[in-house]
């Protein structure tokens, strides 16, 4: 199982083609989704599938 179950800003940033600093606002606006939804969120992480979900299926690997 060597799929990650949250994504760093880091990753979402090389997924993306934007900057880290841009990552971190797109996971605290994605968090901030998932908290009104009732989800635990982890600061500066973004659970992998909700991303996916969010933009599309975007990732590859």
């Amino acid at each position: 199982m060597n799929e990650k179950n949250f994504l760093t800003a880091e990753d979402v940033a090389r997924y993306m083609g934007i900057s880290v600093s841009m990552a971190y606002k797109v996971i605290r606006k994605l968090n901030d989704e998932m908290k009104k939804q009732g989800y635990i969120t982890i600061s500066g992480k973004v659970n992998r599938r909700y991303f996916e979900m969010k933009t599309n299926g975007f990732l590859v690997a």
